[in-house]
C-alpha cells in the first residue's frame, strides 16, 4: 500500500459507449491537453514491460474491446499516468442499462488541485459522463468501505461516514454512488441532487467550476482529501449531509 499513498485515483461513469467511436479519443486527447507535455503513447505487456504504440489514435480505434479502449500510459516511471476504459454490464441504478467507466491513475505531486481538476473535467466531459470523482488512494479506500457489503449485514463505515446503498438500490443513474475529493456532476446529476443552491452551497461554490456542458467540478477541500485531518473529515460529512440523495440514502 505504501507505493500507492501518493496516487490519485479518478473514475468517471458514463452511458454505454457501444456504437460511439468518438468518445475514446475525446477522452485521451482531453487528458493530454489537461496535463501539458503528457503523451499517452505506451502500453504494457503481460510481464508489465513498456511497449510503444505507434500511431496511437489508430491503435486505440483498432483495439477497442467491448466498446472500451485498452490500457495506455506515459513513459515516465517516476511519475506514471495511466488510463483505461471499459463497458460494465451492470447498471448504475436499479434496472438501469450497462454503463461505461474510465479509470485514471496519476500522482499527486505531479498534479496539484488545479491540474487534477482539469484532468477530471477533461475526462468526464470527453466521456459525456453522468458523474465521477477523483480521490487520493488512502482516502478512497476508506470511502469505498461505505458501500462494501459485509457478512454481518450492512456496512459499518469508518470515521462515522454514512453507509451507502448498492447500485441496485439507487433510483436513478444520475445519482452519484459516493463523494470524493473532486466531484464531477453533469448538468443532469446536479439537477437531481439539487446543486447549486446559493443559500446552502456557498462553501462548495467557492471551490467549484462550471463546465462547458453545464456540469460542475466541485472540490471539497483545498488540499488533497486526508480523512485523518479532522477538518477534511468534517467537510466530507457536511457534503453527505447536504446531499442525502448521494448513495441512495434519501430512500428508506
Amino acid at each position: 500500500m505504501a507505493s500507492r499513498q501518493n496516487d490519485l485515483a479518478l473514475i468517471v461513469y458514463a452511458p454505454s459507449f457501444l456504437g460511439d467511436k468518438g468518445r475514446a479519443l475525446a477522452i485521451i486527447h482531453g487528458m493530454e491537453r489537461a496535463l501539458p507535455g503528457l503523451r499517452l503513447e505506451w502500453t504494457t505487456s503481460e510481464q508489465e514491460d513498456l511497449i510503444a504504440v505507434p500511431n496511437r489514435d489508430e491503435w486505440v480505434m483498432a483495439n477497442r474491446a467491448d466498446g472500451g479502449f485498452l490500457f495506455l500510459r506515459n513513459d515516465n516511471d517516476k511519475h506514471p499516468v495511466t488510463i483505461a476504459g471499459w463497458e460494465n454490464p451492470n447498471g448504475l441504478a436499479a434496472e438501469s442499462p450497462p454503463h461505461f467507466e474510465v479509470h485514471v491513475d496519476l500522482q499527486l505531486d505531479a498534479a496539484g488541485p488545479i491540474a487534477a481538476t482539469d484532468v477530471l473535467e477533461a475526462v468526464a466531459e470527453g466521456a459525456r459522463a453522468l458523474w465521477g470523482h477523483a480521490t487520493p488512494f488512502n482516502s478512497g479506500v476508506e470511502i469505498a468501505e461505505q458501500t462494501s457489503p459485509t457478512q454481518e449485514g450492512p456496512p459499518h463505515p469508518p470515521r462515522g461516514l454514512p453507509a451507502l446503498k448498492l447500485p441496485d438500490m439507487i433510483r436513478s443513474p444520475e445519482i452519484p454512488h459516493r463523494l470524493g475529493w473532486l466531484n464531477y456532476w453533469s448538468a443532469a446529476t446536479a439537477r437531481t441532487i439539487g446543486f447549486p443552491d446559493p443559500a446552502l452551497d456557498a462553501d462548495l461554490l467557492f471551490r467549484a467550476r462550471r463546465t462547458a456542458t453545464g456540469g460542475w467540478v466541485v472540490r471539497l477541500t483545498d488540499a488533497p482529501l486526508d480523512l485523518g485531518n479532522p477538518d477534511h473529515l468534517a467537510a466530507l460529512l457536511r457534503a453527505y449531509e447536504r446531499f442525502p440523495e448521494i448513495g441512495g440514502r434519501s430512500v428508506p
